[in-house]
Parts: C-alpha cells; structure tokens; sequence
C-alpha cells in the first residue's frame, strides 16, 4: 500500500534517472505497481510531490533542533544558526533532488516549490524573533519589525543558492556563508547608533520650539 513517503522515494528515484518528470501520473503508478487513484489520495501533482519533500526536510529539521536540551537556552541568534546549519546538514543527503528541483523551479521570487517551506519557515522566524524582541536581544522597530522575517527568508534562499553552487571540500564555504549572512542580519536586528539617531530626531520634533528658547 502506498504512503506519503513510499511516493515520496519513488518520486525522487523517478527524476534523478529520468532527469524529468513521469510523462503522466498513470504511468508513474504503474511503474510503481500502484493504481492512479492512489497517487491522488495522497497529491494532486508531481509538483506536490516535490514542495512537500522541500517542507518535510524543513519541519524535520526542526523537529531536531527543538529537541535538544541546550535548544531553550539558546537565544534568537543562536536559533536561527542553529536551523541553517542543521537544515543543510540534513540536506546534503537530499543533494541531487534539491540541485535538480531547485534550478527546475527556480524564479525571480520565491519558487513555487517552496511557498510550503516559506510558510513554515517563516512561523518559526517570528517565534524566535518574538523572543528576541521580548528579552531586548532584537530592537523593536516600528514597521520594520514585521519584516525582519522576511530578511531571514531573503537569507535563506540566499544560502540555498550558494551551496547549490558551492564545489568545496564538505561545502565548507557554505558553511561560512551561514555564520556570516545570519550574523549580519542579526545585527541589522539590533540597536544600533542609527536608532540613537531617530530617538534624537523624535525628541527634537516633539521640543520643537528649544532651539527659540536657547537662544540660537
């Protein structure tokens, strides 16, 4: 009897011999010894087949991390290096599906194969940044907070597109990109002398007449 994952593999196995999708779903299903309508109990596309590949290497991902006994001490910073590293680690066993189903759908945006992993991805970005706001690690801007999550996704697809691209030795460069890349947005996050600059600007607007006063 066929299961999401039994699909999943035979899928998976399907594209990186054939270096394309199955013709139509009937012949998949029939190459699987499987009857039509048992594809489509589970998915309603090939192209199903593959976001739900993407989301389940993500939520398992996750499912990782937040079951280690350090993950509670950790701060925001330290969650979200902690899901890039672990994400791609988890990856490389998954190395020629993502290389094929990446450059298959890759777009201008966000590719439709990862809208599944977007969602995901980014309810767990607001959980830590959330956290990171409420214990004064993060700045709570006004407007700008909202979209530090999607920075972070901007962040990942960077990354993604790097270690597809990325030839050393146990993608050691991917690696780097990860430290430096998640490091850099962090610290966009923080406060920084710019948020010393609008404070005083807010000051000056609200005593506007002090510079009459004085005497200047």
């Amino acid at each position: 009897m066929a299961t999401t994952e039994s699909i999943q593999q035979a899928y998976i196995d399907y594209v990186l011999t054939e270096g394309e999708q199955p013709k139509s779903v009937y012949v998949f299903a029939k190459k699987n010894e499987m009857a039509e309508e048992e594809f489509y109990r589970f998915f309603g596309s090939f192209d199903a087949v593959e976001q739900s590949v993407w989301a389940d290497l993500t939520r398992k991902t996750l499912s990782e991390i937040r079951a280690q006994e350090i993950w509670a001490q950790y701060a925001a910073r330290e969650k979200a290096l902690s899901f890039f590293y672990s994400f791609f680690e988890l990856l490389k066993s998954n190395r020629s599906f993502a290389v094929y189903s990446f450059k298959k759908h890759r777009s201008l945006g966000t590719p439709r194969v990862l809208e599944p992993t977007k969602e995901i991805f980014e309810n767990f970005a607001d959980g830590i940044l959330n956290e990171g706001i409420e214990t004064q690690e993060l700045t709570d801007r006004k407007f700008f907070s909202k979209r530090y999550k999607d920075a972070l996704w901007i962040q990942f697809g960077f990354v993604l597109n790097f270690w597809i691209n990325d030839d050393s030795a146990g993608f050691e460069r991917t690696d780097e990109a990860i430290e430096k890349g998640v490091n850099v947005t962090f610290d966009l996050f923080q406060r920084s002398p710019i948020d010393n600059l609008f404070e005083y600007g807010k000051f000056l607007a609200k005593n506007g007449g002090l510079k009459e006063k004085m005497g200047f």
